[in-house]
């Protein structure tokens, strides 16, 4: 079992940063993708960015540009920094591990961190 950790959310002016962090209990495999997904009211949750056990990064299209996805493996962390924030990032952000084990994946996900900005 992994838990998934998340700190850095709040309430931020439109315009203001945050930065997201997200501590993995422990890395179950090499070959793992960690990232953030978001989920506003009343939307389905969508992927916001992601980064490979090899660095690769993807980014959702209205992120990209003002949101950056980075990760320490020393730390089994990865973080989120939030630039430029519009009223449209308000959502529950949620921390996701995915891990493959031989022919098995393994996904989890943290307990989700409220993130507002004020318009």
């Amino acid at each position: 079992q992994v838990q998934l950790v998340e700190s850095g959310g709040g309430l931020v002016q439109a315009g203001g940063s945050l930065r997201l962090s997200c501590a993995a209990s422990r890395i179950i495999s090499s070959i793992d993708t960690m990232g953030w997904y978001r989920q506003a009211p009343g939307k389905q949750r969508e992927l916001v960015a992601g980064i490979s056990s090899g660095g690769s990064t993807n980014y959702a299209d209205s992120v990209k540009g003002r949101f950056t996805i980075s990760r320490d493996n020393a730390k089994n962390t990865v973080y989120l920094q939030m630039n430029s924030l519009k009223s449209e990032d308000t959502a529950v952000y949620y921390c996701n591990y995915l891990a493959r084990v031989l022919t098995t994946t393994y996904e989890y996900w943290g307990q989700g961190t409220q993130v507002t900005v004020s318009s």
